[in-house]
């Protein structure tokens, strides 16, 4: 008996994988975002102050924007509460055996310390302070 290969687009976007596969996703999205972000922040750094240059300035402003301090913020912070919750089961490999446990764990101290620091930042944003 052959195993078909059709699948449609949908079925193949599907997200298929636990919370593991999730954070696993997330933290690499975000490694690579903060590793962007940096990079990005010095090269337009050396050129705004060496030269002046108004793409520099442009570039700052959107830095500056309150939309994207948060999705900064929730680089650095997921990708901190992440790799504490990988770096204590490398420590204490009896750990992983609560690998669910863990990441439950992870999101249920990410939230607050999250959501808090954005309702501030959108509710200032918001009423333009």
């Amino acid at each position: 008996m052959e195993l078909s290969r059709r699948v449609s687009l949908i079925s193949g976007l599907r997200y298929k994988g636990g919370q593991g596969m999730l954070n696993w996703a997330l933290h690499r999205i975000t490694g690579l975002g903060i590793l962007l972000f940096v990079g990005t922040h010095v090269v337009v750094s050396f050129f705004g102050q060496q030269f002046g240059d108004d793409l520099a300035f442009a570039i700052n402003g959107v830095y500056e924007s309150w939309q994207f301090q948060i999705f900064v913020y929730f680089s650095v912070l997921f990708h901190a509460f992440n790799g504490t919750r990988l770096a204590l089961m490398d420590l204490f490999p009896a750990l992983i055996r609560y690998q669910v446990e863990l990441i439950w764990l992870q999101w249920l101290m990410f939230v607050p310390v999250y959501a808090l620091p954005v309702y501030i930042m959108i509710q200032s944003a918001l009423s333009g302070v």
